[in-house]
């Protein structure tokens, strides 16, 4: 059993450094997380590889060879985090600052705090001797938070024999300490995600003066455009995922049977993390119009971002859109880059079975549901190849903590922490011995 009041004292110091290690996206600058990383690993004898992808870009790699009779599993997280508004933040956001609990910093949860959870499960396995029947392989890829061209995509184009593994394991779902206004020890295994579809919204009309009325200002035809969007009121679709999650919350009591759908559904539209699991979400992200305030503008501009359910595609999405706008004078076209769509892997797996006994031997009125991830997350392009590649983030997620995401004043418990270093070594240990 290993000393887990030392190594929750060496994971905070590790996670404290970790963040104040600036890899905001853009730029990225993700090289020295990885050194960062890999020296860690060095230090303790793991061979480690750092591979460039562009500038000042890489992805760490290290790899515990085990005698092979199962296929390899992967541990995987991002290095890099979304940029900071450090006006609107309490905290700095680049110094690990540790306050009544809490570490805070920018990736405290998006990802870093699972990141140093992986670490800790890699190194333990060497520490403790474990008999491996697989390879384990941690890896630290830089560009998720933009894409991940220069990280994922890369990594599974050019260098496809560091992705060759039965398992993965990185974000998209995890644990939370709620269920609506429930309390809950629910946890999600992310086994399906939506889709990027970014849409650019443009409006064309006359400009003028600014003293004049007129009536063809393509300011004014975009916020009629953007408007009919926001107040769209359309149906819930069901998935197979998202079935199953509700029929295994309907066995917990946190949700009425689907046999009662009328309940079921007044249920969804009153939780909003809930509902974008069931529609194609939609939000103004970006605005530009006008030159000059007496200058009416000639084009107006707008970036929505959408994303959609697995099984609907892109261009299909945005003729909707142009449907529902019914305007001439706006156009719709699909602004993010196309990488193809998500597909959905299989739960009834060893390492959701794993994932399951290991919860709820740690909390015995745990709830583990297979689930889908509202967001893009590197899974995406393993699955493409028929990898399991889960979302999971191994600790209780409190509701500040969630709001963290892309968030101001983001922060993990050292509470949470602390458990997700135990959990994420047990399950990695259970599916490698």
């Amino acid at each position: 059993m290993p000393n887990w009041s030392a190594i929750h004292a060496e994971a905070l110091d590790i996670f404290v450094r970790y963040l104040q290690i600036d890899t905001s996206n853009p730029p990225g600058n993700e090289k020295p997380a990885a050194r960062f990383l890999g020296g860690l690993l060095e230090k303790e004898g793991f061979e480690t590889e750092y591979i460039e992808t562009a500038p000042n870009r890489e992805v760490m790699v290290s790899r515990l060879k085990g005698d092979g009779s199962k296929r390899p599993i992967m541990l995987c997280n991002h290095s890099d985090v979304v940029p900071v508004e450090s006006q609107y933040w309490d905290m700095p956001a680049f110094e690990g600052v540790i306050k009544d609990g809490r570490v805070y910093g920018r990736g405290a949860v998006d990802m870093k705090g699972c990141g140093i959870m992986q670490l800790i499960a890699f190194l333990l396995l060497k520490r403790e001797g474990v008999p491996l029947k697989r390879d384990v392989i941690f890896c630290a890829v830089p560009d998720e938070e933009a894409g991940s061209t220069w990280g994922m995509e890369w990594l599974c184009e050019h260098r496809p024999d560091i992705v060759d593994v039965e398992f993965e394991l990185s974000e998209g779902g995890g644990g939370s300490d709620r269920f609506g206004r429930q309390e809950a020890k629910l946890f999600s295994v992310a086994t399906n995600e939506k889709d990027i579809c970014w849409l650019r919204l443009t409006s064309v009309g006359r400009p003028g003066h600014g003293s004049v009325p007129h009536a063809d200002n393509s300011a004014v035809h975009l916020a009629k455009a953007l408007v009919r969007v926001a107040e769209w009121d359309r149906d819930l679709i069901f998935t197979p995922e998202t079935t199953a999650y509700i029929d295994r919350l309907a066995e917990a009591g946190l949700m009425p049977p689907m046999s009662n759908r009328a309940a079921v559904e007044e249920r969804i539209r009153n939780t909003p993390e809930l509902l974008a699991m069931f529609i194609n979400t939609l939000n103004v992200t970006m605005l530009n119009a006008g030159i000059k305030a007496n200058v009416i503008p000639a084009k107006s501009e707008a970036v929505v971002d959408c994303r959609i359910l697995p099984g609907q595609t892109k261009e299909g999405w945005a003729q909707t859109v142009r449907d529902r706008i019914d305007d001439e004078r706006v156009t719709v076209e699909l602004y993010s880059p196309d990488q193809g769509s998500p597909m959905a892997v299989p739960w009834d797996t060893e390492l959701f079975r794993t994932i399951n006994s290991v919860v709820k031997e740690a909390m015995e009125d745990a709830v583990v549901v297979p689930g889908m991830t509202v967001g893009g997350t590197d899974n995406r392009f393993l699955r493409a190849m028929g990898i399991p590649a889960y979302g999971f983030i191994a600790c209780l997620l409190s509701n500040d903590e969630r709001r963290g995401f892309h968030g101001n004043n983001e922060f993990l418990t050292i509470e949470n922490l602390n458990m997700g270093c135990e959990l994420m070594y047990e399950i990695t240990r259970r599916m490698v011995v």
